[in-house]
């Protein structure tokens, strides 16, 4: 069970290294600028996460995940020299499935640390989503969790199906798994078809 958990959480960290890396590609950054664009999108949300906690940063327990997200953001430079010609919608895939990774993960660890279930789907979500909230306020871009777009909805419904499946009776390993394909499932499909939530729009009256 364990070694699942940490090898979806390397994972996670790849690809949300992968989509602030390319997030400092489009925005023409040096590759200090790329590797901490990259940092924060992959270890953001958990840090905050654990310090809400009061538990040690999973970064600093074990520096693995900092040379991961070196090498990821290094070989994004390598390999992927014009960010321009990648499509959009890729680096919103890769978003998306940390986004569900974390977000369900999240979950699960603060169960563990012995959260409420309300308190641990809030971790899970600020889990996924605060990374990349971070990434894009450093891009000057409004981030995607305050746009239209269906982000957060994902990431909670991540950890709200993680602990339906563990009520329900499902080993840990099939609650985590069908959490996380629940939650990709929702973002891929809110990507594909362009589903949005209803923007709050306020007219201002005229003199």
């Amino acid at each position: 069970m364990f070694e699942l958990l940490y090898w979806l959480d390397l994972f996670g960290v790849i690809v949300f290294a992968l989509s602030g890396a390319l997030m400092a590609g489009r925005y023409q950054l040096d590759p200090f600028g790329v590797v901490v664009l990259a940092a924060v999108t992959a270890i953001g949300g958990g840090t905050i996460r654990d310090v809400v906690l009061d538990t040690q940063v999973f970064w600093v327990a074990n520096p693995t995940y900092l040379y991961v997200i070196l090498l990821t953001a290094m070989l994004t430079i390598i390999f992927i020299r014009r960010p321009k010609r990648i499509p959009k919608r890729f680096l919103l895939i890769a978003d998306a499935f940390g986004l569900a990774l974390f977000a369900v993960l999240g979950t699960h660890k603060s169960l563990s640390l012995g959260a409420t279930t309300s308190v641990a789907i809030v971790m899970g979500t600020i889990s996924g989503v605060a990374g990349g909230m971070i990434r894009d306020v450093l891009c000057n871009v409004i981030p995607m969790i305050l746009r239209q777009e269906i982000y957060a909805l994902a990431a909670m419904l991540g950890g709200c199906l993680f602990v339906s499946f563990s009520w329900f009776g499902f080993s840990e390993n099939s609650a985590i798994i069908c959490a996380i394909s629940g939650a990709l499932a929702l973002r891929l499909a809110a990507i594909y078809w362009r589903v949005s939530l209803p923007a709050f729009h306020i007219v201002d009256k005229e003199k």
